[in-house]
This record gives structure tokens, C-alpha cells and sequence, in this order.
């Protein structure tokens, strides 16, 4: 996936004849892109999205991983751990394709007309803001956000599950290199160093790029109570991790502007565009 508004296409969808799977790939056709169908053999495919159970989600996604589709998105929730661990084994000993998910929104580029995955494609507008966001529901808050202030975007989310195919470095850095791309938000939350891991990524981003993008971050669960598991996701304050304040002021030290919620996304991402420091 070289840049983010130049996603590949055809497509194709593990899990094509289930219902969940069949609905999707009408929207997304409507949607402007090409399905050649549920398997890869012979079809020409450069992405797929897998639209499998848990239990056999993992064997899907190394199907596809051997198969060398270039991009592989994974819809599918509560895939066991150690199958993920075997993914993410895999995942290293190849450079041919990218996992994005599993349990994840998913990624969609209203300029490219590429939607792959579930989200609500209509609120969606061509442009130059990056999204990217472990949680689904928050990423369309910001989409919702960024459209009142008709700053168009384009998303990645990887999804809150601890053995992400595409972490938030990973989806920070398609960002920074894409040309289309002029301003960066980041949805982090509680739960892994995910976050202080973006920390360390942003300040080098900073120091080192000639042409700066503005980068908005927020980060959920500051009321969260320690060891409660929170939402479907299931994101968990551990004992001695880093809360979500934390994370929040290592985020601004490494010099991106925190906002504590959605509606001011827009309101900080608008100060850039119009050119008010």
C-alpha cells in the first residue's frame, strides 16, 4: 500500500457468502470499487477483506498472507490470542502484505473511492486530513467533526485488539509519506503503549521532516478505573500502565495538540488550515 489515496483494487472478500460479508461488498460496489469475488486464485485481487469467525479467522488471514494479496483487512472480533500471535509471527517473516485489523473499522479513502471494511461511507469526504484510531466509533466522531468544518479525510483504523496487524506507528507513518495528506488525527486510548510507542514516532517525525504536518491527538478513558474492561473492544487499564492522562501529556511534549474530545478536533485541525499558530 504505498499511499493511502492510492489504495489497490480489485477486491476480493473471505467469507463472501455470508450475510455480513455479501452486504458489505454491495455498499462497497456502490461505493465505486471492483469485487472479483471470494477467492484469490485467478482473479487478480490486491486486497482482500475477511469476513470470517473467530476461530477461523487466523487460518483466513494466512490464507491470504500465502496467497500474497497485498493488502489484507480483518473485520473479524475476539480471534483466540495465540492464533494472533501465529499471524503475528507470519507477518514478520514476509514484506508482500499488510494486516490491518483484526477487530477494526478498517480503511476507507474517499479520494481513491476505496472503502474497505464497515463504516458509514456517507459522511465521508475526498480531502487531505488523516485519521487514524484505534476505536471505530470515535474515528467517525472525528470524520463528523472534520465534514461540519468541511475539512475533507481519509481513515485508518487499526482497531484496539494488543496484536494489531497495522499498529498506530504503522498507520502514522502511511500518512506522513503520503503527498495528499496535510494534517493528521490520532485516537488513542487505555490499554498497551500503543500510544507511547506514536510518542516516540511523532517526535522523530518532527525532527527530522522538512514539510510538518499538524497533528491532533486524543486519547479516551481518562475516567477509566483500573483492571475494568470497557466497551466490546475491551480495553483495560493494567496495574502500573500508563492512563490515558499520561499518555495525553507525553502526546503534547512530543508536540501534537491534545483536544479531551471529538467536537474540537475540527476547531484545532481549522486553526492549522487557516494558518493561526
Amino acid at each position: 500500500m504505498s499511499t493511502i489515496n492510492n489504495l489497490p483494487t480489485p477486491i476480493t472478500y473471505q467469507g463472501f457468502t455470508g450475510k455480513a460479508a455479501t452486504a458489505n461488498a454491495r455498499d462497497t460496489i456502490a461505493y465505486g470499487r471492483k469485487i472479483v469475488g471470494g477467492a484469490k486464485e485467478h482473479l487478480n485481487s490486491h486486497a482482500t477483506v475477511v469476513f470470517v469467525p473467530a476461530l477461523l479467522a487466523a487460518k483466513a488471514i494466512e490464507e491470504a498472507v500465502s496467497a500474497q494479496v497485498p493488502l489484507i483487512v480483518s473485520v473479524t472480533e475476539h480471534i483466540p490470542v495465540h492464533d494472533m500471535l501465529h499471524i503475528q509471527q507470519i507477518l514478520l517473516t514476509q514484506s508482500g502484505s499488510r494486516l490491518v485489523g483484526p477487530n477494526c473499522p478498517g480503511i476507507i479513502s474517499p479520494g481513491g473511492k476505496c472503502r474497505l471494511r464497515i463504516m458509514p461511507y456517507q459522511q465521508y469526504m475526498p480531502g487531505n486530513v488523516g485519521i487514524v484510531s484505534k476505536s471505530g466509533t470515535l474515528s467517525y466522531g472525528a470524520v463528523g467533526a472534520t465534514s461540519c468544518a468541511r475539512l475533507e479525510q481519509s481513515l485508518v483504523g487499526m482497531g484496539g485488539d494488543v496484536f494489531a496487524g497495522t499498529t498506530l506507528v504503522g498507520a502514522l507513518e502511511l500518512f506522513y509519506g503520503d503527498e495528499w495528506t496535510e494534517g493528521i488525527v490520532v485516537i488513542g486510548g487505555i490499554g498497551g503503549e500503543a500510544e507511547l510507542r506514536a510518542v516516540e514516532s511523532i517526535r522523530e517525525y518532527y525532527r527530522s521532516s522538512r514539510k510538518l504536518k499538524p497533528i491532533v491527538a486524543m486519547v479516551t478513558g481518562k475516567t477509566a478505573p483500573e483492571e475494568q474492561v470497557m466497551g466490546h473492544a475491551g480495553p483495560v487499564l493494567r496495574p502500573g500502565e500508563r492512563g490515558a492522562e499520561a499518555k495525553a501529556t507525553a502526546l503534547a511534549q512530543a508536540r501534537a495538540t491534545i483536544v479531551p474530545h471529538p467536537g474540537l478536533i475540527r476547531v484545532e485541525m481549522k486553526r492549522f488550515y487557516d494558518g493561526v499558530q
